[in-house]
C-alpha cells in the first residue's frame, strides 16, 4: 500500500471509529421465537455506510440507550436493514416498554 493510500485509509478509519450515530425508533419484539427479542430498527441510511465492516451481516458497535452503554452489534433484519437488540438489563434500567419511542446512539467498535 502506497503512502497516499495508507493516509486515506487512516483518515477513513479515524472517521468511522470515532463517529457517533443517533436516532430514535420504536421498541418492537420478535414474537415468533421461543425467547422474545426486543429491538429497535436502525434507519437504513445509518447502517448502510458501515456495511463493508460487517462480519456475517453483523456490525460491531457500542450502543447507548438512556444511561446504559454496552457492546453489541447492528444485526441484519433480513430486508437489507439492521436492528439493535434491547436486552433486559437495558429495558429495566430505563423502564422501557414495548411500543416506546427511544433514542439510540451507537459508535463502531473493533471486534
Amino acid at each position: 500500500m502506497g503512502a497516499a493510500a495508507w493516509f486515506l485509509f487512516l483518515m477513513t478509519y479515524d472517521k468511522i471509529f470515532n463517529m457517533t450515530e443517533k436516532f430514535s425508533g420504536i421498541v418492537e419484539m420478535f414474537a415468533d421465537c421461543n425467547m422474545p427479542w426486543w429491538f429497535v430498527r436502525v434507519p437504513k441510511n445509518m447502517s448502510q455506510p458501515y456495511k463493508d465492516l460487517a462480519d456475517r451481516g453483523l456490525i460491531a458497535v457500542n450502543a447507548t440507550i438512556g444511561r446504559t452503554t454496552w457492546p453489541t452489534s447492528l444485526m441484519p433484519y433480513g430486508d437489507g436493514t439492521h436492528f439493535v437488540p434491547v436486552p433486559a438489563k437495558v429495558r429495566k434500567a430505563d423502564n422501557i416498554q414495548l411500543g416506546d419511542e427511544i433514542t439510540v446512539e451507537f459508535e463502531i467498535r473493533e471486534r
